[in-house]
């Protein structure tokens, strides 16, 4: 990964991290936690694509497993954001740019389902049993739907501030930025090129006339 994108990866994590641990760990909403980690990885994933993905969902993970109060082993949750981070990368647009809300919104519905089956799948391979008083169907519908109710704040802000500090010529072209201007200004030159040429052509023939 490119320096920018390490930083801005870095910085948004560390903001996720600090929000959800401080502030909504604290709201003691039944079922889950809304999970503000894992949308920051779907976002940076969407953007940067499947091995960027994977990267920045390693770290989280590996933030999350060692912030406290983690209650489970270490490495668990890093797997679970790691395959996830890859898979919602191989979903990221060719041109970078989202042209409906319904694919991300698709996308964090089954991360978040995903992400629950794989994070309970782990820990019974390894013995850890934490929350696991809590029901598995409970913790399911709930995760779905605090993500997908804060998705829409989050998501298209975290890819926005992606493209922006990656000035990836891919997005600029789609949302008309740098690139769509030069492409209008050369097709103008060639338009006025070519019509010069015809005038040039027509006044040539008037004089042998």
């Amino acid at each position: 990964m490119r320096l920018n994108r390490i930083l801005l990866s870095t910085v948004l994590v560390v903001v996720a991290m600090v929000v959800q641990v401080s502030v909504l760990a604290r709201l003691h909403l039944p079922g889950a936690v809304p999970d503000l980690l894992l949308l920051t990885v779907l976002g940076l994933a969407l953007t940067y694509g499947h091995v960027g993905g994977s990267l920045v969902g390693f770290g989280a993970g590996m933030l999350a497993d060692l912030a406290p109060p983690a209650d489970h082993a270490v490495g668990r949750y890093a797997l679970v954001l790691c395959v996830i981070g890859y898979l919602a990368g191989l979903a990221k647009p060719e041109t970078g740019q989202l042209r409906t809300a319904a694919m991300p919104m698709l996308v964090v519905v089954a991360a978040a389902i995903g992400g629950t089956l794989l994070y309970a799948g782990v820990g019974a391979l390894v013995g850890d049993t934490a929350g696991a008083h809590v029901g598995l169907a409970k913790l399911i519908f709930t995760a779905a739907v605090y993500d997908l109710l804060l998705a829409p704040f989050i998501v298209p802000l975290v890819m926005a501030l992606a493209r922006r500090f990656d000035n990836d010529p891919l997005a600029e072209d789609a949302a008309g930025g740098y690139g769509s201007r030069i492409g209008s200004q050369r097709a103008g030159l060639l338009g006025r090129v070519g019509r010069g040429g015809r005038v040039g052509s027509i006044a040539k023939g008037g004089r042998r006339l």
